[in-house]
């Protein structure tokens, strides 16, 4: 081992210690209880309601409620009727405050106060906005035509200039005006999304940036249920421009776990908002710090650029 090693080593342990000792950790559960409820919001464009589900922190008497089985929320996902349960409780007292609202759509609606009845405030000038997929596009595109949105957490996003066949072909405008700052987390191996198109993405995107790669991760690890969602994609008769995605998908084996993919995307969605939203001077650390290192140590590979 020469000393360059040795000396790249040692400054490797220390980081290792550091992440050990330093008092924030935005991948352990946080202090507070978790409410659920769903709320109808009107389009009035196309003139009908569809449900919004809410997440926010619960009054105290909750406490514990979230992660009990007996008292956390179950619910249903067409066209399937098996009950999932969710670590929240529905229709929870909410714990009095104000929070910085993170969505994925229909930000005035929450805002405008009607559609919120709740001791938990929204705070108008403290805006995340977070989405997956299309709902990444969706938030990479959203701070084009909504000034206050003042961070982006994007999830393996579409908008790429040369999409694979029947993918998103709407290429993202980026017409920010203003640093937004942006986080993007993609995967290694994903098929319908592959990396040199996120590279594309996240070098023109006009604002401060930080991007990591889940290793062994393919598109649906970011979603619920992770082994069962990617299962079933790759066992799908696709036809026409799709044929292709299944035969090139891995089998869900020779990939992570959705609960690693699960990891490294909570804790670090909560890092970049805490960190920007909140300018928490840990989170900021944290991010500037060795991520590679404090994910592997939790048993998560990956590659920040």
């Amino acid at each position: 081992m020469t000393g360059e090693n040795v000396q790249h080593t040692n400054q490797r342990s220390k980081k290792r210690t550091a992440s050990r000792t330093d008092e924030y950790d935005p991948f352990v559960r946080g202090r507070y209880p978790v409410g659920v409820r769903t709320i109808q919001a009107l389009d009035k464009i196309r003139d009908r309601l569809f449900p919004c589900e809410i997440w926010y922190p619960a009054a105290a008497q909750h406490a514990g409620h979230d992660i009990a089985s007996g008292t956390q929320d179950f619910f249903t996902v067409p066209p399937g009727d098996t009950p999932r349960s969710q670590m929240a409780v529905r229709n929870a007292a909410a714990r009095p405050g104000t929070y910085a609202p993170i969505v994925f759509s229909l930000l005035d609606h929450l805002l405008n106060g009607a559609a919120w009845d709740s001791e938990a405030n929204l705070d108008p000038t403290r805006i995340g906005i977070v989405g997956h997929s299309f709902g990444g596009w969706t938030a990479l595109a959203a701070p084009d035509v909504e000034s206050r949105i003042r961070a982006v957490v994007a999830l393996a996003p579409g908008g790429s200039s040369q999409p694979r066949p029947g993918i998103l072909k709407a290429k993202l405008a980026f017409a920010w005006g203003r640093d937004v700052p942006t986080l993007f987390l993609v995967a290694e191996n994903d098929i319908s999304l592959p990396l040199a198109g996120m590279y594309e993405i996240f070098e023109r995107t006009p604002a401060t940036k930080q991007m990591v790669i889940l290793r062994r991760a393919d598109h649906m690890h970011f979603m619920d249920n992770v082994e069962e969602m990617h299962e079933m994609v790759r066992k799908m008769p696709f036809t026409g421009e799709l044929a292709w995605l299944p035969r090139e998908m891995r089998p869900i084996a020779e990939l992570c776990s959705g609960e690693q993919a699960h990891v490294f995307v909570r804790g670090l969605t909560l890092c970049h908002l805490d960190a920007i939203l909140r300018q928490q001077e840990e989170a900021q650390r944290f991010l500037a710090g060795d991520i590679e290192d404090a994910l592997a140590a939790r048993g998560v590979e990956v590659l920040v650029k």
